[in-house]
């Protein structure tokens, strides 16, 4: 039972960056580029955020170099954290940093942990 509640783990963590990632292609763009360049972080960067985004959640999700995926995405999470969601004067931006935090320990778990009987890491080692 326990490698089928990995695998659901690791779908509802990926999940997050696969969706943030492909939102923020199309209308979502110009928008997230620009809030981006607010904040004081180059918006000519998101290119490479929708990359991390997007590869990083599916390689969480198929547990295909999950350690490599899960280092990079929670140094993401907690350095987009500390940028974008820092304003603790606001509630919600205290709530989204939190949030940040809590995907950053379950992404370090991961990759200390590893990515589960039921993944592309172990298929890949037999």
């Amino acid at each position: 039972m326990d490698k089928y509640i990995e695998v659901a783990g690791r779908f509802l963590l990926g999940l997050i960056f696969l969706m943030a990632g492909i939102g923020k292609i199309g209308a979502g763009y110009a928008g997230t580029a620009g809030y981006m360049d607010m904040m004081g972080v180059p918006g000519a960067l998101l290119p490479l955020v929708i990359i991390l985004e997007i590869a990083g959640g599916l390689m969480v999700m198929t547990g295909f170099k999950v350690k490599w995926a899960a280092y990079a995405l929670a140094a993401f999470t907690l350095v987009a954290g500390a940028i974008f969601h820092s304003n603790f004067a606001d509630q919600m931006q205290s709530i989204m940093f939190m949030k940040n935090l809590a995907i950053t320990g379950a992404l370090l778990l991961l990759a200390v942990q590893g990515a589960g009987e039921l993944s592309l890491d172990k298929k890949l080692a037999k």
